[in-house]
């Protein structure tokens, strides 16, 4: 099977802790003797096989395959790929049960990674889980006081949008967000208001 790592945690010197979106399931796997094997991160797609243990509640990661990326050898790419990525541990980890829309998701984001700025792919497929999950916000409704805005709102965690004089953070186009909101394209915003909405997504999904 196939699936994304998402997070890695270091156990008895070489051995890992590792947790894999899979297409069908979130899998928290133990992989033994990390040194004799070839290195994984966080964000490798890999081929992997599960080997239940009789001795733990954890299965193990056996018959590992690295899938790589044209852009894997660019370490700005790599970086931020990573810092998205991991971004889905901790918003996916308490889920009982996973549809195949995350691993999707993180398919598309991989293959287009290296189209154009990555800040940029990341804020786009980000509005498609906020879609996905409910939590899409298209009332120009300050989250923060409730009232109507007028101008440009400043943006918080989950993309809610906000008064500039209840948030003091940077403005961003209203007519960048309704094109990010209604066809979840970032083709009007700035490089600096990309930069903003990345910082706010790096707070959590």
């Amino acid at each position: 099977m196939q699936g994304f790592i998402i997070n890695l945690n270091r156990v008895k010197e070489e051995d890992l802790i590792v947790t894999i979106i899979s297409k069908s399931s979130l899998d928290t796997l133990y992989r033994f003797y990390g040194s004799r094997h070839g290195t994984i991160n966080i964000g490798f797609k890999i081929d992997y096989e599960i080997e239940p243990s009789s001795k733990s509640t954890i299965s193990r990661l056996k018959d590992v395959i690295h899938i790589g990326y044209k852009w894997i050898n660019n370490p700005n790419k790599l970086q931020l790929w990573q810092q998205f990525i991991s971004l889905f541990h901790q918003h996916l980890k308490e889920a009982e049960e996973l549809s195949e829309f995350y691993f999707e998701l993180l398919e598309r984001a991989s293959a287009q990674w290296d189209k154009q700025n990555p800040k940029r792919i990341a804020i786009e497929l980000y509005m498609e889980l906020l879609e996905y999950e409910g939590r899409l916000h298209h009332d120009n409704i300050c989250f923060l006081c409730s009232n109507k805005i007028e101008g440009d709102p400043s943006i918080i965690r989950a993309y809610l949008p906000t008064h500039f004089h209840c948030n003091k953070t940077m403005t961003i186009s209203q007519k960048a967000l309704k094109e990010l909101y209604t066809n979840k394209s970032s083709l009007f915003l700035s490089d600096k208001e990309v930069d903003r909405l990345w910082y706010v997504l790096l707070e959590g999904l």
